[in-house]
């Protein structure tokens, strides 16, 4: 924020030449920035300056490449992103693959410095508004701590920097910080938020007390689970057991279950904050159409689901940013769409039937209808063959009068003859064929249904879920399954359970620990979670190691049924739906250990010979 009083020497010679030599001018203030002094002596301008730093917050998580098309939710569509870098665990120095900048090493330090500086300035302020101030400092507490855990899960250990540099300072470089040292900084940063945000009315979309007991109860889980205990670490894997440096990883002493306690402890914290959290008091499962409709009313943040967010990136349409653009970026090709973060067929079928038993494909009943009866989210998150959907755009309408997911290839009559037909929303669509989707589905969540938001010509105002209450719920039910408190676990899961319409689980240590690691991919469905869960877990080789996949539709005319434009119709068309691995040369997945963390970008390494790169790389 610093004004630098300089002109070119053009510029100079020009002046000297009209007027002489008069300094004043030589001297004169730019007109586009503000002195560092100026700055810190304005009560507004020193809010401002804080404001500005939630821009690190980039669109949450809604750009047009998702973190979920790194895991086994959606994959990506379109070529030469970087996405396949990493899900083909082709990362190195030189191209970590696709990074996008809420985690991007050189982007998080840029914001840590700014706040940083921030809390320096108002160490001792310049202007007299105690409350202002301490709201100030807890804001950048907040985000020093959210940037530092951003870096801390993609990257594990890295230097802990609490104060801003200055120009000519003898030596900027920084060892990493070990693991536990950097979720000791983050969890204090975290309860120093809490302590100077607690009272304070903040504005949606910045930060609060429960926004920052939700961050410590976050990086607690992570800190407590299996990757970051360096015992279990090193005997699940090879790549970690020879690295040099396990304690940039992982803890190497301490009792693993002391950890599992803070981290209860600390999402028990949020439970206990009034005001939260939605439709959670059931005791017994909703309907079927309440289950979805709770649902979607959390992913639309509307309708009392909005009391779930505890921090949320928001949008408006008087500032058209890409992270209203969802319905365009996500939705299917034959409404003009992108269909760029697509549902695989490992996510759909992981979705339970609506009596809790798991999908099985070698099931008749299954098979034959596999979109029937199924966990009333389904409904709320993917678009399938036959869904119904918003009215097509007045050149498609014709085509499509049921405004239903066209994604198969159906018999239609031509005179006495039988033709195929091709989808509308498939890649040999009439409309739009080389944004079709590959997988056979388009993502639902997250996207506006109203029929005034069609296409790219539209914006949304959905916010993204940067910390929300259910997922505290879930980082509480975790510790204690861990912990060996299954009935305390049971018992906040199946107020998620019951809200969503789903029946009650009654398992208990590993069978309880599994369900519950598929009711949260279920519930947490491209919110960022399963990228970090699957490998805090260690089941990434055996989840996000799998091949991407869809799911072939073909309908077939009953005897006597004459069909001329075609909708989905039990009645008139029989139906077969087959499974199929998506083609190698569109994308090959495979897991190699190094992905457990991002490898730091060899421009970092050239600048800072004092960082220790990650293991496998």
């Amino acid at each position: 924020m610093k004004g630098f009083k300089y002109l070119s020497i053009t510029a100079v010679s020009a002046a000297l030449f009209l007027s002489g030599c008069n300094g004043d001018f030589v001297n004169t203030k730019p007109l586009d920035q503000l002195s560092e002094s100026t700055v810190w002596t304005d009560a507004a301008l020193s809010e401002a300056f804080v404001t500005e730093i939630y821009a690190g917050f980039g669109q949450g998580g809604f750009n047009e490449q998702m973190l979920a098309s790194l895991t086994d939710e959606t994959l990506f569509t379109h070529p030469g992103r970087g996405i396949t870098t990493i899900t083909e665990s082709r990362s190195n120095p030189a191209d970590i693959g696709w990074v996008n900048g809420t985690l991007s090493w050189q982007q998080m330090y840029i914001r840590i410095r700014a706040c940083n500086l921030a809390l320096s300035k108002l160490e001792k302020p310049l202007f007299n508004d105690a409350t202002l101030v301490d709201r100030l400092k807890g804001e950048a507490k907040f985000m020093r701590a959210y940037y530092n855990h951003q870096l801390l899960r993609y990257y594990g250990g890295f230097p802990v920097v609490e104060r801003p540099y200055e120009l000519g300072e003898a030596d900027y470089l920084a060892e990493r910080s070990t693991f536990e040292q950097c979720v000791n900084a983050i969890t204090k940063d975290c309860d120093d938020a809490a302590t100077l945000l607690n009272g304070k009315s903040l504005a949606s979309g910045r930060a609060n007390r429960a926004a920052a007991l939700a961050l410590k109860a976050r990086i607690l889980t992570y800190a407590a689970s299996d990757l970051h205990d360096m015992t279990k670490a090193k005997a699940k894997s090879t790549v970690l057991a020879s690295f040099s440096k396990p304690e940039l990883i992982g803890y190497t002493s301490g009792s693993q279950a002391d950890r599992w306690q803070k981290a209860k402890d600390a999402a028990k914290a949020v439970l206990d904050l009034s005001g939260y959290g939605y439709a959670l008091t059931l005791s017994a499962p909703a309907s079927k159409d309440e289950g979805t409709t709770n649902y979607h009313n959390i992913s639309m943040a509307r309708n009392g689901g909005e009391k779930e967010l505890l921090m949320a990136r928001y949008f408006i349409n008087a500032k058209q940013e890409d992270g209203g653009r969802q319905g365009l970026f996500n939705g299917p090709n034959g409404y003009h769409n992108w269909a760029g973060n697509t549902p695989i067929q490992l996510m759909v079928d992981d979705y339970e039937m609506m009596d809790g038993s798991k999908f099985d494909w070698s099931k008749a009943e299954h098979a034959s209808k596999p979109y029937d009866n199924r966990d009333p989210r389904f409904y709320a998150s993917i678009l399938y063959d036959g869904s119904n959907w918003k009215p097509r755009t007045a050149d498609v309408a014709a085509k499509d009068p049921a405004n239903q997911i066209q994604t198969g290839t159906y018999e239609v009559s031509s005179g006495s003859s039988k033709v195929p037909f091709f989808g509308l929303d498939t890649r040999k669509s009439s409309v739009e064929d080389w944004n079709g989707s590959y997988t056979g589905y388009y993502a639902r969540k997250f996207v506006d249904p109203s029929p005034a938001i069609v296409d790219q010509n539209t914006w949304q105002q959905i916010p993204w879920p940067v910390l929300r209450y259910t997922e505290a719920i879930f980082n509480y039910a975790e510790a204690c399954i861990e912990l060996g408190q299954d009935a305390e676990a049971r018992t906040w899961l199946n107020k998620i359970r019951f809200r969503s319409g789903m029946p009650a689980l009654t398992e208990s240590g590993d069978a309880l620990r599994q369900r519950f690691r598929n009711e949260k991919r279920i519930e947490m469905y491209m919110e960022e979670q399963r990228y970090h869960d699957t490998r805090r877990w260690m089941i990434a080789p055996t989840t996000l190691g799998r091949k991407a996949n869809g799911i072939n539709v073909t309908g077939t005319l009953k005897a006597g049924k004459t069909v001329t434009i075609y909708k989905y119709d039990p009645t008139s068309y029989d139906y077969t739906y087959k499974v199929f691995e998506i083609d190698p040369g569109k994308e090959n997945r495979a897991w190699l250990d190094k992905m457990y963390y991002l490898p730091i970008h060899r421009d970092e390494m050239n600048r800072n010979s004092k960082l220790v790169q990650n293991p496998g790389y």
